[in-house]
């Protein structure tokens, strides 16, 4: 009998954002769930507008796929996982070891189809783009906390916002230009 699935049904319990108060609590399942919606636009509009050759689809399911290793080790606040190269590296080696057991629980002849999602080529266009949705994601997380005045996430937000308007990524700028504003409406305000 296989794990896999079950380990990853997991993500559910997990809650993200540990070291801050939430006025709206969010788990690792629905942000990998945001996550390969942007990670799949992303793409699409890399496609359309700039050249890109990632392939979409597989965009998303490398998002679906990008936070498995924390059914293991759980949602690592960015501040402790960043704090030192030294911390970083190690937490690397951490998420990699996660990853190669999460992977072991398949049967054998499915290792070689979940592996690469579960443990993406790090420089490829396709992870690029999930990585840059990530970010997207946290901002968005922080735009709709600020919205309801919860100035713990003020620098989060900041921060997060400098590090895309400077990106060289230009999907991300059209996002940035086209959708992030409608974030901060409410649902009346919002247009079809």
């Amino acid at each position: 009998m296989s794990s896999f699935f079950a380990f990853l049904s997991r993500l559910k319990l997990i809650r993200r954002w540990g070291l801050m108060r939430n006025t709206v609590s969010e788990n690792v399942l629905e942000h990998t769930a945001e996550v390969a919606i942007i990670a799949n636009a992303l793409a699409i509009i890399d496609r359309k507008f700039f050249g890109g050759s990632a392939d979409p689809d597989k965009v998303g399911m490398l998002a679906l796929y990008h936070e498995t290793a924390e059914v293991i080790t759980g949602d690592l606040p960015t501040p402790v996982k960043y704090y030192n190269n030294e911390i970083n590296a190690a937490y690397k080696d951490i998420e990699s070891a996660a990853e190669k057991r999460i992977v072991s629980a398949l049967p054998e002849e499915l290792k070689n189809d979940f592996a690469p999602m579960v443990s993406p080529d790090k420089n490829s266009a396709e992870y690029k783009l999930v990585k840059y949705a990530d970010k997207l994601s946290a901002y968005i997380k922080c735009i709709e906390e600020l919205r309801f005045s919860n100035a713990e996430f003020k620098s989060a937000y900041e921060t997060i916002g400098r590090e895309l308007e400077t990106c060289d990524n230009r999907a991300v700028k059209y996002f940035m230009d086209n959708f992030i504003g409608a974030y901060s409406q409410t649902l009346d305000e919002m247009k079809l």
